[in-house]
């Protein structure tokens, strides 16, 4: 086994026309301002999407329509328990990925082992970190039971996954959509777990491109390319002269499954700038002056008010996923700029609203 992590690509054109097609549409998405309500909209259909592709691809047998009452009504399916635990635990994992980014949390293993355990909790979102596996696995196709990988020993995931996020953390120098591909291959190829690597994996992907700036405002599901040709997925994902980890994978060159991935990075953030555009035409621009003053926090804290006038600064540590102490103060420091104003004031019922300046911002019809 190789003492560092030192993974092997070329920087080929189709890499470098992607990561340009990539770059020109994160840019064009900062200019194509949406309201907050219709972001919200989009993000949390994003949302469902990338929760129901990603489970798909394991096997859930949830249709998008059955995902969607599972997460907004808590609905039953019948005969269907364990998909319906499927789709809230990676549900959940999304929102935490989402929080982090938000307060822009370094990444550790620690994340990478929380978001394994949202994924395998059905829902719960107080976890422990999972940890590692401690012992073998071994993938097997499903008709056959040929093997078709065998991953990495226990004793050596811990410092393969070590590595990895060193590398992650310290390569800033290389793009962060090459960065994300090369960690969802990673990762899958060390198998640090007996099951939700896939889902992981995919987790793990984007949380990298939310911290580096790649998030689009939340609208895209890069599982959803995935999902329409598992074939080409896996195959990509599948590099190396032998199934064993040890016999090739550790040093496989990775050039086609970058190249694989960039591609559907750069087709689902197409996709996101059509939606975007297709929703600014409907009269869904924000670009009125009021809103420019508002930070990126801010912008997205108006989500809160599409249900309610009035928050606590409970409500905006839940949204956000910071501590109570750290949400208080950015209350506080709201009110100060004029962003919120103080409805009650009591110690226990102190409530919030948006400055009336803003509430306009809430009432857009598209």
């Amino acid at each position: 086994m190789k003492k560092t992590f030192s993974p092997t690509y070329q920087l080929t054109p189709k890499i470098a026309r992607d990561l340009m097609k990539i770059e020109a549409a994160k840019e064009r998405s900062i200019h194509l301002p949406l309201t907050p309500t219709v972001l919200a909209s989009l993000r949390e259909t994003a949302r469902l999407y990338t929760t129901h592709y990603s489970t798909m691809i394991e096997g859930n047998r949830l249709d998008a329509d059955e995902v969607r009452v599972v997460i907004k009504h808590n609905t039953k399916i019948p005969y269907r328990e364990r998909d319906e635990r499927e789709v809230k635990g990676y549900y959940a994992a999304l929102r935490r990925v989402e929080q982090w980014a938000a307060r822009a949390t370094p990444l550790s293993e620690t994340m990478i082992q929380t978001l394994h355990a949202l994924v395998m909790a059905g829902g719960t979102t107080r976890v422990k970190s999972t940890p590692y596996r401690d012992g073998q696995n071994v993938i097997r196709d499903g008709s056959s039971r040929a093997i078709v990988y065998l991953p990495p020993e226990a004793k050596d995931v811990p410092i393969l996954m070590h590595n990895l996020i060193k590398w992650l953390n310290n390569r800033t120098d290389i793009p962060c959509p090459v960065r994300a591909a090369i960690a969802h291959y990673q990762l899958a190829t060390i198998h640090p777990y007996y099951d939700g690597n896939g889902r992981t994996a995919r987790l793990l992907t984007t949380l990298i491109l939310h911290l580096g700036g790649y998030d689009l405002k939340g609208l895209y599901a890069l599982e959803e390319y995935y999902a329409h040709d598992l074939s080409a997925y896996y195959e990509a994902l599948s590099i190396g002269p032998s199934h064993n980890y040890y016999l090739g994978r550790e040093d496989a060159d990775i050039s086609g499954w970058i190249e694989y991935f960039l591609d559907g990075v750069a087709y689902s953030f197409d996709r996101v700038i059509k939606q975007m555009t297709q929703a600014q035409k409907r009269g869904a621009s924000d670009q009125s002056d009021i809103l420019r003053e508002l930070d990126p926090k801010q912008r997205k804290a108006l989500e809160l008010f599409e249900q309610s006038t009035t928050i606590t600064a409970r409500d905006v540590a839940n949204f956000f996923g910071f501590k109570q102490r750290t949400s208080s103060a950015l209350c506080a420091t709201w009110v100060e700029e004029g962003f919120f104003e103080m409805v009650d004031a009591s110690k226990r019922g102190r409530t919030y609203a948006l400055v009336k300046r803003f509430e306009k911002l809430l009432h857009h019809k598209t």
